[in-house]
């Protein structure tokens, strides 16, 4: 599960993806487009600039920007910068690997194989996806059953 503050993170480069071409948006217009509370927001913009992500503008007309293209931003960069690594097992960390302390044997442990393709997917999915096809994916209708 991802946290609230990766959730927020991720809407917040989506309203700023969304905004006009070299305008920046306030704080307050993408707290409130984003139903985000403003303090927790600011917090995660500071990350997200101290990462690259995102750069600011002061004044009247300042606020944030994204300071790359949002369709090199991918959600696994996002979801990695903010709540670190993303593997169910410590043992499948690329970033932070650890040995599970209960572990007699990787090669030999069930639990790790079948999560080691849990994690092979979902890091497919998160690192192949930016916020641009995230956007984008909304609004083309969703198959279901065939029918769309």
């Amino acid at each position: 599960m991802i946290s609230q503050k990766a959730k927020y993170a991720l809407r917040a480069l989506s309203a700023l993806a969304r905004a006009e071409a070299g305008a920046p948006l306030q704080i307050s217009e993408i707290a409130e487009r984003q139903k985000i509370p403003k303090k927790f927001l600011e917090q995660i913009l500071l990350d997200l600039k101290h990462n690259g992500m995102v750069t600011s503008r002061r004044g009247k007309q300042g606020g944030y920007l994204l300071l790359r293209p949002a369709d090199e931003i991918t959600y696994g960069e996002v979801l990695r910068l903010i709540d670190g690594p993303i593997a169910p097992l410590p043992c499948l960390s690329l970033t932070a690997y650890r040995r599970c302390e209960d572990c007699s044997g990787e090669s030999d442990c069930e639990v790790r194989h079948v999560f080691a393709r849990v994690a092979d997917e979902t890091r497919s999915v998160l690192f192949s996806t930016t916020i641009v096809d995230a956007i984008e994916s909304i609004r083309v209708p969703i198959a279901i059953d065939g029918k769309a």
